[in-house]
């Protein structure tokens, strides 16, 4: 996974883009949506394809903190978020 810079998603400001997924001829933006107003704070994976198609995950990740959060999107290999896109076909 390519990473770049955080940038907000335009229709939900609370997810950031975390990097992205290119294989062959297709290309995703992944953002981590994260929800911090209740504990345990809880996070869901968006997918914005080049043609601007998404695909979004339910609330997967809880933990105690946004750190946290972070901590266990990184634990996913690209390989990994390229089947969690593929499972949301």
């Amino acid at each position: 996974m390519t990473q770049t810079s955080p940038a907000e998603l335009p229709n939900l400001p609370g997810a950031r883009h975390l990097g992205d997924l290119a294989r062959g001829g297709a290309a995703w933006r992944v953002y981590l949506e994260t929800r911090t107003d209740t504990r345990p704070v809880r996070a869901r994976v968006h997918f914005v394809g080049d043609d601007d198609a998404s695909r979004s995950t339910g609330w997967i990740f809880v933990e105690w903190t946004e750190d946290d959060l972070l901590r266990r999107f990184n634990e996913f290999s690209p390989v990994e978020l390229w089947r969690l896109l593929e499972s949301l076909a």
